[in-house]
Order: C-alpha cells, then structure tokens, then sequence
C-alpha cells in the first residue's frame, strides 16, 4: 500500500472518528446535580469518599498549573541569560576583530621596518668590506713607503660612506623608537 493511499485512509478514520464523537456530544446532557438522600445526607463519610477523586484531581491540577509557572519562570530566565551570553560573544568577537587588524598593522609595519633595515645593513656591509679593501692597499703602500693620495682618498670616502651607513642605521633606530612611543606620550596627554 504506497503511502498516499495509507494517508486517505487515516484521513477517512479520523473523519469517521469525528462524525461519532459529534453524535455522541449531541446525545449527551450533563448529569443532574446530585441532591443528597436523605440516607446519604445520614451518612457524609460515603459523600465526602465520592468528592475524594476530584478533591484529589483538583489538587494534581493545581500541582502541575504550579510546576508550569516554575517552568515558564525558568525559561524566562534561561533566555535572559542566552541573550546576555550572545552579547558578550558579540563584545568579545567584535574586540578580538579589532585587535586582530590591529596586530596586522603592527605585523606591516614591522615588515617594512625589517626591509628598511635589512637594506642598511647591505649597504654598510658593503662599504665595511670597501673601507677594508683601501685599508689593505693603504697599508701596503705605506709598508713599501709609496703612499698615494688617490689611496688616501678612497680610503677616507670608504670610510665616510661607513659613516653615513651608521648614521642611517642609527636613525632609522630612532624614527621606529619614536613611532612606538608617540601612542604612548599621546595617551598619557589624553588622560591628563
């Protein structure tokens, strides 16, 4: 049997079921109200025995309508809570997002620091091996005594562009020293 055929047949059962229930309210009238005999009004332990169940029934009722507003007082506050949680995460991912550009920023810079410096120290490498290399033949000349002053001259330009390699080096130091405290002094002017 495919399943559309089993669905018309549970529709047709419920309708059936329905049609009955109707017929059966139509039927019904609700029960007199139970006036005392005088044999029973003679004998309230059999009364107060019959009200026994729905006295019980009545108290069950009360006892869950009770449990439900706990419930509903508790899932008040477990939402109270959730959205409280969900805010913090969004604090704490917003702040973390932040710092994170803010460390890549810190990551180029530093990047374009190291460039720098790595480009000065070849340079003066290079005039360290050049100021050695005049230095040698200067000091040849001046054994065999044959100083040049062309010798002398290169000698002194090597070492001058040793110099200015330094000075460089040396400022670029302080320019990235200077850029991390300039946050530091302009915050320390902004609190006071």
């Amino acid at each position: 049997m495919s399943d559309q055929s089993n669905i018309a047949e549970l529709e047709r059962r419920i309708t059936a079921a329905l049609g009955r229930i109707g017929a059966g309210l139509d039927k019904w009238t609700p029960a007199p109200a139970v006036v005392p005999s005088s044999s029973e009004a003679a004998a309230p332990e059999k009364a107060a025995e019959r009200m026994e169940p729905a006295r019980q029934e009545a108290e069950t009722i009360a006892a869950l309508e009770a449990e439900i507003a706990k419930l509903k007082t508790a899932l008040a506050a477990e939402k109270t809570s959730t959205a409280q949680l969900n805010e913090r995460l969004k604090s704490v991912k917003d702040r973390e997002h932040s710092s994170q550009g803010q460390l890549e920023s810190k990551v180029e810079k530093m990047t374009e620091q190291l460039d720098v410096q790595g480009l000065e120290l070849q340079r003066m490498r290079k005039s360290t091996v050049q100021l050695r290399e005049h230095l040698r033949v200067l000091h040849e000349a001046a054994a065999s005594n044959m100083a040049e002053p062309q010798l002398i001259n290169k000698a002194m330009l090597a070492e001058l562009e040793s110099l200015r390699a330094t000075r460089h080096t040396e400022t670029v130091e302080m320019d990235e020293i200077l850029a991390e405290l300039r946050p530091l002094v302009e915050e320390a002017r902004s609190n006071g």
